[in-house]
């Protein structure tokens, strides 16, 4: 009886095995694999913090960049210095980002710095000024004769007859310091012969050093007519000398950039004009360009925004766009 009894328990058994072995086997679901969109490493090595124009920029880069999900940019601050900003680009190169975005101190001390980094296969954008003549690099910049010939243009007409005026320079061979002196050789000086230069200095795109020239001018002319200035930054230190000085009163002013700080002194009557060189445009198109060359979409780039003139009939339509982003409050 014992003996059938465990002849049975072992048939039962056996065919619940045999059972169980032909049921279907669990699914688990497996994910479709996921390709994450790859990260690209962008370097922007700014002018110089200090100058509000290229911190203006330097800001606006950042705001775009956040956009892109597959940019991860870092800042550095060329600090007006040539070693400093060729080191940064170097050390860029060494760090093997994907694109390096340079907006130089001095194009030509930089060039050899840029050729350098478009010869290790890394994509090279240079804006505001351009560098121009590197094979494979790229550019998103302004026309900065045009700049200039907008404030020559007008100044032609504003500036009286046997004026005497005051020159502020960017760092020389800087492409749009000299492009814009130039412009106002040609479209201002040439076409007005009577009006004397009393003073002519490079102040570097910088504030303070515009205000010590122009307080040393201040005091060996008795009359000072206009304030040419090749940045808003340096017309802004200019200004600062003389606006509350009885004797100066009615100085025209002209610049370029289109700052807040320009702006607003224009709103207030300071400052005659300058011509806008939008920091939200240029980094609108750096960080398109940066994803198009970093992706592959595109191979060089070279493209310039409008520079379009700002003056009192205008100034409030320019004073609502830095509002909007938060420049003015």
């Amino acid at each position: 009886m014992k003996k059938w009894l465990v002849i049975t328990l072992i048939i039962t058994l056996m065919a619940t095995l045999f059972t169980g072995c032909s049921q279907p086997a669990p699914t688990t679901a497996t994910p479709a694999p996921t390709t994450e969109e790859k990260v690209y490493k962008v370097a922007y090595i700014a002018r110089a913090q200090a100058d509000s124009f290229a911190a203006w920029m330097a800001n606006a880069v950042i705001e775009e960049a956040a956009k892109y999900k597959n940019i991860k940019l870092d800042v550095f601050d060329g600090q007006a210095s040539d070693d400093t900003e060729n080191s940064l680009i170097e050390n860029a190169i060494t760090n093997k980002y994907d694109v390096i975005i340079v907006q130089p101190n001095n194009g030509e001390a930089q060039r050899p710095y840029v050729e350098k980094a478009v010869a290790a296969g890394i994509k090279v954008i240079t804006t505001n000024a351009r560098i121009s003549g590197i094979v494979g690099s790229s550019s998103v910049d302004a026309d900065p004769y045009m700049q200039a010939k907008v404030n020559a243009d007008l100044a032609v007409s504003q500036i009286p007859q046997n004026a005497n005026v005051v020159v502020l320079m960017g760092p020389p061979g800087n492409f749009h310091a000299d492009a814009r002196r130039e412009s106002w050789k040609k479209e201002f000086f040439e076409k007005r012969p009577d009006v004397k230069i009393v003073g002519e200095e490079i102040a570097n795109w910088n504030k303070d050093e515009a205000m010590n020239y122009m307080e040393t001018w201040v005091q060996a002319n008795d009359k000072i007519d206009a304030i040419i200035a090749m940045n808003d930054n340096m017309a802004a230190g200019a200004i600062e000398v003389i606006k509350d000085n009885p004797k100066f009163k009615g100085i025209l002013a002209y610049g370029v950039d289109g700052t807040a700080e320009a702006a607003l002194l224009i709103q207030q009557g300071l400052m005659t004009s300058t011509s806008l060189q939008s920091a939200y445009d240029l980094a609108t198109s750096i960080l398109d360009t940066a994803n198009k060359l970093a992706t592959g979409a595109e191979k060089e780039i070279n493209m310039d925004i409008d520079c379009p003139l700002i003056t009192k009939d205008n100034v409030e339509k320019y004073i609502e766009m830095h509002k909007k982003a938060g420049a003015i409050k």
